[in-house]
């Protein structure tokens, strides 16, 4: 989102568990197009409330699996949140070499682009004019 669209919203990234490092084939492919998760961590919901977070501040919840669509639409009992879900191929667990493994997380590196365009518009850099990856 962040490389996407710039500072136009505030983003935040949370899963279900926070004690999950990043997939080093996640950090790959999404370093193919420009984008670096290395430095990236998991964080909860609960997490991101005891930093400081304040979820009512949010409008959005993308959730990407079934049990983070469960957890976010319970949030929707306190707070006022839209949720969607987008069904993303998990590619944990798929192919046998390192290059099927690398295909598997860049299918679901495109369909999560492909769902942030079709959402929220082309990226900024598009719209200025700019190559986007």
């Amino acid at each position: 989102m962040k490389k996407f669209y710039g500072n136009a919203c505030y983003v935040q990234s949370a899963g279900v568990k926070n004690d999950l490092e990043i997939d080093g084939f996640a950090v790959a492919v999404c370093q193919e197009i420009g984008v670096e998760l290395s430095r990236h961590r998991a964080r909860s919901f609960e997490e991101m409330r005891q930093w400081g977070d304040d979820l009512s501040g949010f409008d959005l919840i993308v959730a990407l699996s079934p049990a983070s669509q469960r957890q976010a639409l319970e949030l929707t009992r306190y707070y006022h949140l839209e949720v969607e879900y987008w069904p993303i191929l998990d590619p944990t667990g798929l192919g046998e070499t390192r290059e099927a493994k690398l295909a598997a997380y860049r299918q679901s590196r495109d369909q999560i682009r492909e769902r942030m365009i079709a959402r929220f518009g082309p990226p900024r850099a598009a719209r200025d004019g700019a190559k986007a990856s």
